[in-house]
């Protein structure tokens, strides 16, 4: 339904939301209501009324948050994904989507082979995946996170302006090699603050948990009345921990290098800069004379992408593919679309458009041209994710 034909030559951008995780990392989305009638929350909105409100169950929901959503992306690897069938799944649809970015890039001409994935997941199944495939080594390939450094690596905007090239013994050819930059829009699990700048460690064995197992004891009543599909905000107690473990928790939640789910605002003024710099490093790939942008996953609930998307729209060179879940979620997108006539937003007609469906129909290649793919056996699906609910609702983006 997007034909790579048309868009390999192009300044190529992808937009990823959590919906392309879901399987193997939980979402924003809540099942606890305002009333027995009344819609589901998803955790944005939840946090917003609660800070709002200066409720104090505001600090026990981070808690939550941060055991269900965060602490499980601290700890992923190739073989805890592997673990559940939906895991494997997911990971494999990231190798197959990874290796139809590299042979579309691949196609470009020799010194330009490179595109921008743009995400607000902050989870390592990118960094995973890129892993396993150049263990493999059937592929040459950059992933390039914007750090540079040897014993500890630093993350700058203009790294992302990188190429990297081989040229051969006699410096008589150049040939460049296929890369993506992967920018993380609201921050990532392997950062952390050093000095005044952004630190990346892959290895988070040494990570500490913010929860000890007595504070995650006594939060699991609230955790399952969040995720309880009967129960109401009436029934959402405040959970028995003590004061200060509160405090504590919130102090060190705050120097976490992730997006609050709470209008996304960032608590240290470092990865706010940072966030505004990958801000403007969209908009400037969007304002291309022959940009292209692909979402998936993606809600478009984060009001300063949804405004810079929106705003870059009055450029004529630029294609927009908006990826829906469903036909509902079209609709809703085409509302709010509505006004342009360079944006296209795409549904499957037969079922819901998750990550498989969407390498599967709709970023495909011709069978005839499809590159042969390559995944490790203990990432190797035997079955699809299952299709639930949209997981798009209620995704950090």
């Amino acid at each position: 339904m997007i034909s790579i034909g048309g868009i390999y030559d192009k300044d190529v951008n992808f937009l990823f939301g959590s919906g392309a995780s879901f399987g193997l990392l939980p979402t924003l989305k809540l099942s606890i209501k305002a009333s027995e009638d009344g819609d589901k929350y998803t955790l944005e909105e939840l946090a917003t009324k609660f800070e709002q409100e200066n409720d104090a169950r505001f600090i026990p929901l981070f808690m939550h948050y941060y055991a269900s959503c965060i602490r499980p992306a601290e700890l992923l690897s190739l073989k805890s994904a592997g673990a559940t069938d939906p895991g494997k799944a997911v990971i494999a649809n990231y190798h197959t989507f990874v290796l139809t970015v590299l042979e579309m890039v691949k196609r470009r001409r020799a010194l330009d082979r490179r595109c921008n994935v743009f995400t607000t997941n902050y989870d390592g199944c990118f960094p995973i995946v890129a892993d396993a495939l150049l263990r493999d080594g059937s592929i040459d390939f950059v992933l390039n996170d914007g750090s540079r450094g040897f014993t500890q690596r630093v993350i700058q905007a203009r790294n992302f302006g990188a190429y990297l090239c081989q040229s051969g013994v006699f410096g008589r050819y150049q040939s460049s090699i296929p890369q993506i930059n992967l920018i993380h829009l609201h921050g990532s699990v392997y950062w952390s603050k050093w000095a005044e700048t952004i630190l990346v460690d892959y290895d988070l064995s040494s990570r500490t948990n913010l929860l000890d197992a007595d504070t995650e004891a006594l939060l699991k009543p609230f955790s399952d009345a969040l995720n309880s599909e009967t129960a109401t905000l009436a029934d959402l107690a405040m959970p028995k921990i003590d004061q200060k473990i509160l405090d504590d928790f919130w102090k060190s939640y705050q120097r976490m290098p992730i997006v609050n789910p709470t209008k996304w605002k960032f608590h240290e003024t470092v990865y706010e800069e940072h966030y505004y710099q990958m801000l403007r490093l969209l908009s400037y790939e969007l304002e291309k004379s022959n940009a292209v942008l692909i979402t998936f996953g993606f809600s478009f609930a984060d009001e300063h992408i949804l405004n810079l998307v929106t705003r870059s729209l009055s450029n004529p060179g630029l294609q927009v593919f908006v990826c829906c879940f469903d036909k509902p979620e079209q609709e809703r997108m085409q509302r709010r679309f509505q006004s342009y006539r360079n944006v296209k937003c795409i549904a499957l007609e037969d079922g819901p458009m998750d990550f498989t469906a969407f390498n599967n129909h709709v970023l495909a290649w011709p069978e005839a041209t499809a590159p042969t793919k390559t995944v490790d056996d203990d990432t190797a699906p035997t079955q699809e994710a299952p299709a639930q609910s949209n997981p798009e609702a209620g995704t950090p983006a």
